[in-house]
């Protein structure tokens, strides 16, 4: 049986209801839906069987314990990480007792795919899949590797539908549209990026997701006017442009952790005339900030200074600290972890009956001395 339609304002407000020992703002509310602080991601790992089960009893468990936002894309694993969490969601919502609306799903569209493991011929893949069926042309692939055309965002919304057996997801990326800047001049870029915003309005109205944005990797941490760089102020206007007020552009995602501090440091947006980090942009613009790499691979989550674990709260281990400087810097709203592991998922989710650090004491780990 197909799961069906999108994250409620009532559904979240009934999963937080199942954790009364969940810490105060571990859960927060953003456009009427309650998102917790902590979600789980599903980007790395092998594309084997072995990989997909481990990763849909992990999203399983997250769910269990108080992470109700599940982030995917297309090409993680080759399509595997989508169609181990639609394993996952047909658990959660048939035995588990979890119905739909209480889960925030987000996926993204924009690399190639493949399909379950690489082709042996890449050119052939592309040919065969999407420029004999009018989907996209080889030129429509920056880089031969990145598309954001709008029948080509359409074909690959529909096709994460189809894996994780969902009529609607509650957040579609465009993923690092980043990655076709220095390749096209501006003006092609943002006319390209203003038909895609356009194709997923279109979506919306179809019903086929709630909200839209872009998942970028180094557009919103690179100075203003450096290859690269997206303004926010512009992006929003451009999608005012194709949706009206009732626009759809209402998250963005980047990476956020001790290693890669920009959005929180770095003045690097324009809006009415102010330099402004990202975080205080999207808070003025009305935007839902979600940090990927949040442990950074686990980066940085070894050997962690003794002074930073105490401004931090003195945590058990220096993975949960690295989160909670995530999730407690001011702006971020859902820190995203990959979780491809049980034993992971119940170390980092006991940080849900654990309050994030109040903003001022945050703020002394960027105080000079």
């Amino acid at each position: 049986m197909s799961t069906t339609n999108n994250a409620t304002a009532e559904g979240t407000l009934r999963y937080r209801a199942r954790f009364p020992d969940a810490a105060q703002d571990h859960f927060r509310e953003r456009r009427k839906l309650w998102l917790s602080s902590i979600g789980i991601g599903t980007y790395l790992g092998d594309a084997d069987e072995r990989t997909d089960q481990a990763y849909a009893a992990a999203v399983v468990r997250s769910v269990e314990l108080g992470a109700n936002v599940i982030d995917t894309a297309a090409n993680y694993r080759f399509q595997r990480s989508e169609r181990a969490i639609g394993n996952a969601l047909r658990d959660l919502t048939g035995t588990k007792g979890f119905s739909r609306d209480e889960l925030i799903i987000c996926t993204k569209g924009g690399y190639l795919p493949f399909d379950g493991a690489p082709p042996r011929d890449v050119r052939a893949y592309v040919e065969d899949t999407f420029v004999k069926p009018g989907i996209a042309s080889f030129e429509d692939f920056v880089g031969g590797s990145h598309c954001m055309t709008p029948r080509y965002l359409h074909n690959q919304l529909d096709q994460s539908l189809r894996n994780m057996n969902l009529e609607c997801v509650d957040v579609y990326y465009i993923h690092n549209p980043e990655s076709q800047l220095g390749q096209v001049s501006d003006e092609e870029f943002e006319g390209r990026l203003r038909a895609a915003f356009a194709q997923l309005e279109e979506n919306r109205v179809q019903g086929k997701l709630k909200f839209y944005g872009v998942a970028t990797w180094n557009g919103f941490r690179v100075p203003a006017g450096a290859t690269g760089y997206h303004s926010l102020a512009r992006m929003v206007s451009l999608a005012r442009e194709v949706g009206g007020d009732g626009y759809g552009f209402r998250f963005v995602q980047l990476p956020f952790n001790l290693a890669m501090p920009e959005a929180l440091t770095l003045a690097n947006q324009l809006v009415d005339g102010q330099s402004l980090t990202l975080l205080e942009a999207a808070e003025l613009l009305g935007i839902t900030v979600i940090s990927s790499a949040s442990i950074f691979q686990g980066r940085v989550a070894r050997g962690l200074p003794v002074d930073l674990r105490a401004t931090l709260g003195s945590l058990t281990t220096d993975a949960q600290t690295a989160i909670q400087f995530v999730r407690s810097a001011p702006g971020i709203t859902t820190a995203l972890v990959g979780m491809s592991r049980r034993e992971h998922v119940e170390e980092n989710l006991q940080l849900a009956r654990i309050a994030p650090v109040a903003s001022e004491q945050f703020m002394q780990l960027f105080s000079v001395t």
